[in-house]
């Protein structure tokens, strides 16, 4: 994958606080960082995505004629399977 240069600019609390966790050791550098922001917030983004795609699912599908116990039992059931 080809790596872009950018150049981004921290208010002086910002860097205090990027420093600080490369002190700590959570990160090598600045890059490090901010490549982790950008991939966690791509994850989130696609979750947010996925459950949007599920409820629209569902509410599309229309009522369930299920009741609370038939769907406590096939969650029980689902979750004695998985054993």
């Amino acid at each position: 994958m080809a790596v872009i240069r950018k150049s981004i600019t921290f208010t002086e609390q910002q860097e205090a606080y990027v420093k600080s966790l490369i002190e700590q050791g959570f990160y090598t550098n600045d890059s490090e960082y901010v490549r982790d922001i950008i991939r966690k917030d791509q994850e989130r983004r696609k979750r947010i995505v996925d459950l949007n795609e599920a409820l629209i699912e569902g509410m599309e599908s229309g009522p369930s004629d299920a009741n609370i116990d038939s769907i406590w039992e096939e969650a029980i059931n689902e979750h004695n399977a998985g054993e």
